[in-house]
């Protein structure tokens, strides 16, 4: 969205010159002797870096990915040495040393390949919180069956009550076709084999 508003108004100030003058206003521009728009925002947030490409998504910002290993922008801004090192670089590259080539390559991008795809050691406090979490649950659920639950029913830990339940389901022919009177026999009055 912001692209698009800065390609508008690229548009608009090549364009109409007096559309220019308007827009200018309406941003807080529009003295006598400044009649340009204000910087885009996308050139606010870069600062003085290059644009070099285009990125993962086609915005102007620095990620490192595997999935898009080459980002838009660089990751930091020619000043001072890289300014020189770039100047040497458009010339032949057998006269760089190692180190003028890895200054150059930090400059463009903030790790190389094999960094990104170190283990960082996040699983571990994954593993933690996780296992933080299953604790309170089971010290909860502790805690509920101590003070919240009551003592069972004795209607589930008295098998004489148990059967009599049993013998009341079949005689009431409780789910015939696939509940537990199913699997008896009425006919022989016993249990199917």
């Amino acid at each position: 969205m912001a692209g698009l508003i800065c390609k508008n108004r690229v548009l608009l100030s090549r364009s109409a010159p007096l559309f220019s003058q308007l827009s200018a206003r309406a941003y807080g521009g529009g003295d006598a002797h400044h009649s340009g728009l204000p910087l885009p925002q996308t050139k606010v947030d870069i600062g003085q870096r290059e644009v070099v490409g285009f990125g993962g998504n086609g915005e102007a910002t620095y990620i490192d990915s595997v999935m898009a290993p080459f980002p838009a922008i660089r990751f930091k801004e020619d000043a001072g040495e890289i300014m020189a090192l770039r100047e040497k670089e458009k010339g032949d590259w057998k006269k760089l040393t190692k180190e003028e080539k890895k200054v150059l390559y930090r400059a463009s991008f903030c790790q190389t390949l094999a960094e990104v795809e170190a283990p960082t050691g996040e699983w571990k406090s994954v593993l933690g919180l996780t296992l933080v979490g299953i604790s309170i649950g089971v010290w909860g659920y502790l805690w509920m069956k101590a003070f919240v639950y009551g003592k069972v029913p004795d209607t589930i830990t008295n098998e004489e009550k148990q059967k009599a339940q049993i013998d009341r389901m079949i005689a009431m022919r409780v789910n015939p076709i696939e509940g537990l009177t199913s699997n008896y026999d009425y006919e022989k009055g016993q249990w199917k084999k």
